[in-house]
């Protein structure tokens, strides 16, 4: 049995919760967040103490810890977990600061204690397929890829300044989809970036409508499409074109009711938001890394892995600036 530390009780804590206590091999022991209130309100919904951060850290008992605070704490926090022998589930992005993030891997690693980065996406059944068809030869040599993730309104402004801008924010889990897929990182970038959505948000220097071509030493190419606002709903696909096929994930619907009449047919709009449309891909994500720590299975998405996609939404946040491509370095 995994003994679990959770590290923040706002909203996507409180999604991790659930899976924590409600997995067979895991059991949340204590709960901490800076608003105690909150951290109270989920510690007794499952049965857990509420302890500081500290005292979750220096506490023997508790395995490992799910690290769902502000990302300005993710670097500091996985560093001292990793240096008192719990294993780390981190949320995305590892840091804002890519030569901090560098610095907690290089830190982190050395304590040779498991580290796992929460991009779930990897773990949808959908994407997850796409990927497993695509090892299995499914069609050939993977060579156009094409991502497009729109979110149904855009966040609050007060949100967008301290988030670290959309290609930090957001589109990592494009990029980090891309590394999945593509099975390898891309040699430059190039990214256009506009507010066109909510003016506000360029006034805070943020862009909230970007798409962002990856290019490879082998020629291929990925595209990835970005926006704020898409008033149907949740827009989440994967388009994979190979040398002898192609393959594709839309979106997972509201519900599978469909009408079809002479005037057209029609069918139901994509879940609304991540909540609905990721939860098995959260429970799926929390099974691997429990496996990972008392099975001793691979780690699926590395600390390594957050600092590559870092790397890419630094070099996308720059060439979105400057207008011209930039090439990576890992």
């Amino acid at each position: 049995m995994l003994r679990i530390g959770l590290l923040g009780a706002g909203r996507i804590g409180r999604v991790h919760a659930i899976n924590i206590a409600g997995h067979a091999r895991s059991e949340l022991i204590a709960v901490s967040d800076v608003n105690e209130e909150a951290a109270r309100f989920l510690a007794d919904s499952y049965g857990a103490k509420v302890l500081s951060s500290d005292e979750i850290l220096m506490d023997a008992s508790i395995d490992a810890v799910l690290i769902a605070t502000s990302t300005d704490t993710h670097s500091d926090l996985i560093e001292r977990a990793t240096a008192a022998g719990k294993a780390v589930l981190c949320e995305k992005p590892v840091d804002l600061s890519l030569q901090r993030a560098k610095a907690c891997l290089a830190m982190a690693s050395a304590t040779g204690v498991p580290v796992m980065i929460g991009f779930n996406r990897r773990f949808d059944p959908n994407f997850a397929g796409v990927k497993a068809t695509l090892e299995a030869g499914g069609i050939g040599k993977p060579e156009l890829l094409s991502i497009t993730s729109f979110d149904p309104s855009p966040p609050p402004v007060s949100y967008v300044k301290v988030s670290g801008g959309l290609f930090r924010d957001m589109m990592i889990h494009d990029f980090d989809m891309a590394n999945f897929l593509m099975g390898d990182a891309p040699k430059a970038v190039h990214a256009v970036g506009t507010s066109i959505v909510d003016p506000e948000i360029g006034a805070a220097g943020d862009v909230d409508t970007a798409v962002v071509t990856l290019t490879y030493a082998d020629g291929r190419i990925a595209v990835i499409k970005n926006s704020r606002r898409a008033v149907y709903g949740y827009d989440q696909r994967v388009e994979l074109l190979g040398s002898e096929g192609l393959l594709s994930a839309g979106n997972v619907l509201e519900h599978t009711v469909s009408k079809a009449t002479k005037t057209g047919v029609t069918s139901a709009k994509p879940e609304f938001f991540f909540l609905e449309r990721y939860m098995r891909a959260y429970a799926a994500e929390w099974d691997a890394f429990v496996r990972a720590v008392l099975d001793g299975t691979r780690i699926p998405v590395t600390l390594k892995d957050g600092v590559a996609a870092l790397v890419m939404a630094e070099a996308a946040t720059q060439s979105a600036a400057s207008g011209q491509p930039v090439s990576l370095a890992f």
